[in-house]
């Protein structure tokens, strides 16, 4: 891919000091119905919030080949880059051996293998391999909402990049969404998961959050009705 520097993999060796507790990760993403949907490669696959409104979640295009907006991603990236939520590992697979997905999901993780990936079952606030040596990460298919708390997840990304690092994030496509909520995975007919904390937001909430947390902004564009944002960490990261 364009841009990449010749580093090698970060392995597991000795990470910097640990920050204040961060969010636990929960067993909603290993739910039947997201496990269910990975496997047959289709939903309907939906997060339901409390008050029963849905917002459909795109499993045909997690499952197949990256497209042209996420090839664009792809060139973009620098160096070894961990995907943040890799789901089946469209992106991990297509980076070869410089990246690594890290999932809650078994059958997430399950399907990265597969492919040819290497994926990781944990969640982004576990102690992960690598810690403060990673080029790039990834937030893809809404995965800046992981925890419910962007600037949790911010400060997270932080330490786990280097110093110049790159974080690419993927945005709600509707610029005024800035939204915390409770939800649900959720099937027609089937059992809903277990409720857990998520955040959506467009481009302006990222850039909100990101300059108050001292991310400097690269980059924002737009591709194939998608949107995203290309940020370097805070000179001082945690």
């Amino acid at each position: 891919m364009s841009g990449a520097r010749a580093t090698a993999t970060p392995r597991l060796g000795p990470q910097r000091p640990p920050g204040p507790p961060l969010p636990a990760a929960g067993p909603a993403w290993s739910a039947d119905p997201y496990a269910d949907a990975l496997r047959a490669g289709r939903g309907p696959l939906f997060l339901r919030r409390t008050d029963g409104w849905l917002l459909p979640l795109d499993v045909e295009r997690w499952c197949a080949e990256p497209d042209p907006a996420d090839l664009e991603v792809l060139a973009r990236c620098e160096g070894t880059v961990l995907d943040v939520g890799c789901g089946p590992g469209r992106l991990v697979a297509a980076l070869g051996g410089r990246a690594l997905g890290v999932d809650v999901s078994e059958a997430a993780v399950a399907q990265t293998v597969r492919r040819g990936g290497r994926a990781l079952r944990a969640s982004v606030f576990d102690p992960l391999p690598g810690t403060g040596r990673w080029d790039t990460a990834l937030l893809m298919d809404g995965n800046v909402g992981i925890g419910g708390d962007p600037h949790a997840l911010l400060a997270r990304l932080a330490r786990l990049l280097t110093a110049d690092g790159l974080l690419l994030v993927e945005t709600a496509p509707y610029p005024d969404v800035d939204e915390r909520l409770t939800v649900q995975l959720t099937a027609p007919h089937g059992t809903p998961g277990a409720p857990f904390p998520w955040a959506r937001l467009g481009t302006p909430a990222l850039l909100h959050h990101a300059h108050a947390s001292g991310w400097r902004v690269r980059d924002r564009w737009a591709s194939h009705t998608r949107t995203f944002v290309a940020l370097r960490p805070p000179r001082h990261a945690p």
